[in-house]
């Protein structure tokens, strides 16, 4: 009886170790980056965390802008609110979001001192910042503002003259968006190609870059598409500031020619209102 207990029982150890097992639940996908193009420099970037991260908000009198978001209170939210500059395309819509949904401007330092100057909005929704500073303005959100090589001024309506006033608005920069899981997005601003763009690419090394094509105001295509392979070197790129000015002439294909077939960066041309996922 013994000799056959311990044989059943040495049948069930080998069974139980020959047996498959259950197959594993499937991992949960990870959560995606999502970014928005909505004209000109304005995107819309909802990060693997769900904050929505807002740009150079130009969207009410833009003419590449959807008209969903032609209606600002369409955002639902906004976790953080970025400028590059103090130009109209740029800025215009940035008071209203701000006071809307009780978020932050970040911006260049002297161009937010201005804005609280003339009373457009109050201190407390404009912390000041400079080049070379990194804040986290949300939970896990870190932005670092960097050079831009461009102008910046802000045109104020006055109220009670009801005349346009051009007043200083600070230098303009760029920045570096960097997300819950290490994502880095390279947010160029307005600007010229400079020597700096390489530290840029080395320091911060960006998973997307975001770069001005249309010419006149900033790079036109042949000088982005060289900044993006020789400096900046970004594992892929979004060309933005384009077809909402006439003078700014450069086109996507222009960008995606000049680019050429042997660049290892993607090249991805957004369509307006049309959410990509990385």
């Amino acid at each position: 009886m013994t000799r056959t207990l311990l044989s059943l029982g040495t049948a069930l150890a080998l069974a139980a170790c020959s047996s498959t097992p259950p197959a594993a639940a499937p991992a949960a996908a990870a959560p995606k980056v999502e970014v928005t193009w909505l004209g000109q420099a304005a995107f819309k970037i909802v990060s693997p965390g769900g904050k929505v991260i807002v740009t150079d908000p130009w969207l009410r009198m833009n003419p590449l802008t959807p008209p969903e978001f032609k209606k600002l209170e369409s955002f639902g939210k906004i976790d953080v609110l970025l400028v590059t500059h103090g130009h109209g395309d740029h800025i215009a819509d940035a008071p209203a979001l701000a006071q809307m949904y009780n978020v932050p401007v970040r911006g260049p330092g002297d161009l937010l001192s201005t804005v609280m100057t003339l009373g457009v909005l109050p201190a407390n929704l404009l912390p000041r910042m400079n080049k070379g500073g990194t804040v986290e303005p949300a939970p896990g959100i870190k932005v670092t503002a960097v050079r831009a090589e461009h102008s910046s001024v802000y045109v104020w309506r006055n109220p009670a003259s009801g005349k346009d006033e051009t007043h200083p608005g600070g230098e303009a920069i760029g920045w570096i968006i960097e997300l819950e899981n290490g994502y880095r997005i390279y947010h160029a601003g307005d600007t010229a190609v400079f020597g700096d763009m390489k530290y840029i690419g080395e320091r911060y090394k960006p998973d997307l870059a975001l770069v001005p094509i249309g010419g006149n105001f900033t790079m036109d295509p042949a000088d982005a598409a060289w900044a993006v392979k020789e400096l900046i070197q970004p594992k892929a790129v979004i060309p933005m500031h384009y077809g909402a000015n006439p003078l700014a002439k450069g086109t996507a294909k222009e960008f995606v020619e000049a680019m050429g077939t042997t660049s290892p960066v993607k090249v991805i041309v957004a369509v307006p209102g049309t959410a990509m996922r990385f």
